[in-house]
């Protein structure tokens, strides 16, 4: 992978992934088989968050649930994964200061000890706060808003820096949304999206970007676009006659 290659191999780099591994793309099942083996050998090394779409109603509606049929010829795979989502961690926290979630924050969190008190080993819910640290979103707004009729939260500036004060945090950081240059930082510094797919869709032609973070939690971003010969495989891939709706587009 790209990424590796340009944040260093493990174990000589630890590695944390905000989520959304699949669904995303033709090669799904390698990419989350791929962090899972690197988890199991690499336990204190590599850490892996939910995102809303390690849950069972959007991989199925988003192309997982097809790709395992594909490459399977039956559900099984996409149940044994779909059952492990359900243990993937909600959130973490870097060194006490900076928290780390795939989609934000949630109306109904003000304390992070909230969040260890969820019961987390479920389906993801259609709401609640559960539903709230996978979906919600900033946006340069005062307080808290709805998107796309009323599905999820968006949350202001005020939000963040409320939330950062509460629990003695630097920033918030997250990954829902797809960046251009890979990263965008915003409300005054406190919240940072970091998207780490480049070519997004196999049409974007965004660049993707990691976050290091050294021992005194300085951090700068590190910049990637797609491998020329992973982009020649996935246009070959892109340009096949299968079966399935093509998710991509």
């Amino acid at each position: 992978m790209e990424l590796f290659k340009i944040g260093g191999d493990i174990p000589n780099t630890n590695y944390l992934f905000l989520g959304n591994y699949v669904g995303h793309g033709f090669y799904s099942i390698e990419c989350i088989s791929l962090l899972l083996c690197l988890k199991i050998r690499y336990p204190n090394r590599l850490y892996i968050l939910r995102g809303n779409h390690e849950n069972r109603h959007v991989s199925q509606k988003y192309g997982f649930y097809d790709e395992c049929i594909r490459k399977y010829g039956n559900i099984n795979v996409w149940k044994y994964f779909t059952d492990l989502f359900d243990y993937l961690p909600l959130s973490c926290i870097i060194e006490n200061k900076i928290f780390c979630v795939h989609g934000g924050l949630s109306p109904s969190i003000k304390k992070l000890d909230q969040i260890k008190k969820l019961d987390r080993i479920q389906e993801t819910p259609g709401d609640g706060p559960l539903f709230d640290l996978l979906w919600s979103e900033p946006e340069d707004r005062f307080g808290w808003g709805y998107a796309y009729s009323d599905v999820y939260y968006k949350f202001g500036h005020n939000i963040s820096e409320s939330f950062c004060i509460i629990n003695k945090l630097n920033m918030i950081c997250r990954s829902k949304n797809l960046e251009m240059k890979g990263y965008y930082i915003m409300h005054k510094g406190l919240c940072c999206t970091i998207f780490s797919a480049p070519n997004y869709g196999y049409r974007c032609g965004n660049k993707a970007a990691i976050m290091e973070v050294d021992e005194d939690l300085e951090y700068k971003f590190l910049q990637f676009r797609a491998s020329p010969i992973q982009e020649t495989k996935d246009e070959i891939n892109r340009n096949f006659n299968r079966r399935i709706v093509d998710y991509f587009l």
